[in-house]
């Protein structure tokens, strides 16, 4: 296979057969509640806890309510793309296999390569905010971590006495990181109870949130609610609203998730659709609300913090809520961390299966039986970026490479359609291609609102990985060389 050329694919059918243990073989027990509900607590997450105040903030202001509107539509269209490649190929993959199947193994790998990038980048964000909850709970109690160890480098903090200062670490975001990065490597992972019970702290605690603090919302916070434009594009405005909305489209990333529980629903054709479109209905809904009352309780140019939902909560006044509400952001964060860490693990590890990455990144440890050498590595570079970048640039990131991500979701659908037209597909995206070509120019509308350099930051990251593809991964693929699958770690 050495000397084919890069549009190598895996074998669909391959791909399905190697799935059917954990898929087709799995009990039919979800139904369209189920699968919604799944969503919900997927969907729900670090995006409305970190970075609806800093959107509102520096683009949408109050109108970051449509922005909610805008990224929830995308993921409509993205999500049915995702249930009909769940389905067919069944497998504990991500949209670097249904790549690998469809479009090769150098856009695998370059999807691969940009999943790191929003794994990696997502982490460090939630780390981020998780560092501003624990910073404001333990100021409550009267402990002051100083804010030139709980900021970005170089960003300007303000002190007690209210002169400002420079930054220097992030601390508490660091080590929430290296924290996390040590259960992995020990083994810990979440239990279905555990899952459970964060689902319904992070609802209680968004649910809470809009009841209580409807009471408190002061309507002149609303105007105007679209602010006019600075003459800067994303800077308020209508051009705001879009750039709002591809930063907050972070908010819904986990919902691809759903689309995993297509070989375990009861009537597929009908339930996926429900739970995928349903879930995320119902949290735009929230989402929306969240945006409502927290630009009412506080005016939208002072919510440029890593917290937002503390300081909106602080002008309430209940301390005993004030709490609450933290501790519940503050757990629901540190699962998302977790869970991020440990699927950037996994990315790391199916990749140097494939060949595509060094094979000591696929080495378990003896006893632990988990991939440490690559869960070292991923904690070292993640907390170094947690404790020295600003929140805003990282959710930018993570933005523009899962947008990416999706596109190539979207086109896998349309090539199969053609290349694999006799294939089971227990659900099928309705309006075929109309859909994943409307999920890709969606794609691209949210893409082109982000920062120039954001973009620039893209290429240069996807630059680095093509680079590495073929100083290493094209010459050391297990699917171009099947000798070498048998070489020892």
């Amino acid at each position: 296979m050495a000397d084919q050329g890069l549009m190598t694919r895996k074998s669909v059918d391959d791909i399905v057969k190697s799935g059917e243990a954990e898929g087709h073989k799995l009990s039919k027990t979800l139904g369209p509640f189920s699968i919604t509900a799944m969503g919900i607590g997927a969907i729900i997450g670090a995006g409305i806890f970190v970075l609806t105040g800093t959107a509102a903030a520096q683009y949408a202001g109050p109108s970051i309510m449509l922005s909610f509107v805008l990224g929830g539509i995308v993921c409509g269209f993205v999500g049915l793309c995702y249930a009909e490649l769940a389905a067919m190929l069944p497998v504990s993959g991500s949209s670097y296999t249904y790549t690998y199947a469809t479009l090769g193994e150098i856009f695998a790998w370059m999807i691969g390569w940009d999943l790191v990038l929003e794994y990696a980048m997502g982490a460090a964000t939630v780390a981020v905010g998780w560092s501003g909850y624990v910073s404001s709970i333990l100021r409550d109690v009267g402990i002051v971590i100083p804010p030139t160890f709980a900021a970005a480098t170089g960003t300007t903090v303000t002190l007690a006495d209210g002169s400002t200062a420079t930054a220097i670490l992030n601390v508490p975001a660091a080590l929430i990181i290296a924290a996390i990065t040590a259960l992995l490597i020990m083994g810990t992972k979440e239990s279905a109870r555990l899952n459970n019970i964060m689902v319904a702290v992070k609802l209680t605690v968004v649910v809470a949130f809009i009841a209580l603090g409807a009471f408190y919302v002061n309507p002149a916070n609303w105007h105007p609610f679209i602010p006019p434009s600075t003459g800067e594009f994303g800077h308020y405005g209508l051009s705001g609203i879009l750039r709002g909305s591809a930063v907050v489209f972070f908010a819904f990333i986990g919902f691809d998730a759903v689309s995993c529980a297509a070989q375990e629903a009861q009537a597929p054709q009908r339930d996926m659709p429900i739970g995928i479109l349903g879930s995320l209905a119902i949290c735009t809904v929230l989402y929306i609300a969240v945006a409502a009352v927290l630009t009412g309780l506080v005016p939208y140019d002072q919510l440029n913090v890593s917290d937002p939902i503390a300081k909106g909560v602080d002008v309430i006044g209940l301390t005993w809520f004030s709490i609450l509400i933290k501790i519940g952001a503050l757990s629901g964060l540190t699962t998302v961390i977790l869970v991020l860490l440990y699927g950037q693990s996994r990315i790391f590890l199916t990749m140097s299966q494939d060949g595509l990455l060094p094979r000591l990144f696929a080495h378990l440890h003896p006893t632990l039986n988990t991939p440490y050498r690559s869960q070292i590595l991923i904690g070292v570079i993640v907390a170094a970026v947690a404790a020295l970048v600003p929140i805003n640039i990282l959710g930018e990131m993570v933005s523009i490479g899962t947008l990416f991500a999706f596109i190539l979701v979207c086109g896998a659908v349309i090539y199969l359609r053609r290349s694999a037209a006799r294939a089971v597909r227990p659900f099928r995206v309705p309006g075929v291609p109309v859909v994943p070509i409307g999920g890709i120019l969606f794609c691209l509308l949210l893409m082109s609102g982000l920062p120039l350099f954001t973009w620039l930051r893209l290429f240069i990251w996807m630059a680095a990985g093509l680079a590495l593809y073929f100083v290493y991964g094209h010459r050391h693929s297990v699917l171009r060389h099947p000798e070498r699958v048998q070489e020892p770690l």
